[in-house]
C-alpha cells in the first residue's frame, strides 16, 4: 500500500491529488485493475468530481457550510462535530477502474482529498490490485 502524505491550509478544503494517484499507479505497472483510495481520519474524506472548474468545489464547500454549519447545537466535545457529520456524508473511499495503465476516470473527473476540520497533516492510503 502507499500513502500520500498532505498538509491542508484552511479549515475546509478540497485539494485534487489525482495526479498523485496516477502516479502510484503508473509506478506499480498495472494495466488492468483497480485503484482503492482510503482516507483514515474522521473529520477528512475522499471524492471524485469536476476537476476543470475550480469554483465547483468552493460551490460544494458553501453548499455543505448551508447545511452543516459550524456552530450548530452540536453535542460533541471537542467543537467539530461539523465535520465529522461532513466527512460522513461525503465518504472515506472510492474506487477507480485502471484501464491501459491509467486511472479510468472521465474526462471532468478527478480524485479530490476533502478536508474538513483543518489545517493539519493529513495522509490518504492508495492502494491498487491487477487484474487477472
Amino acid at each position: 500500500m502507499d500513502r500520500i502524505q498532505l498538509k491542508t491550509h484552511y479549515k475546509s478544503e478540497f485539494i485534487d491529488i489525482t495526479q498523485e494517484v496516477n502516479g502510484i499507479v503508473q509506478k506499480q505497472r498495472i494495466k488492468e485493475g483497480m485503484c482503492y483510495v482510503y482516507v483514515p481520519h474522521t473529520t477528512a474524506a475522499v471524492t471524485i468530481n469536476e476537476n476543470a472548474d475550480p469554483s465547483v468545489r468552493k460551490d460544494i464547500l458553501n453548499e455543505f457550510n448551508k447545511m452543516v454549519p459550524w456552530d450548530g447545537n452540536y453535542t460533541h466535545g471537542e467543537g467539530n462535530a461539523a465535520a465529522h457529520i461532513k466527512a460522513t456524508l461525503v465518504g472515506s473511499s472510492v474506487s477507480v477502474p485502471i484501464s491501459s495503465g491509467k486511472l479510468a476516470l472521465g474526462t471532468w473527473q478527478g480524485i479530490y482529498f476533502c478536508e474538513f476540520d483543518g489545517p493539519r497533516h493529513r495522509e490518504v492510503f492508495v492502494q491498487t490490485i491487477k487484474s487477472e
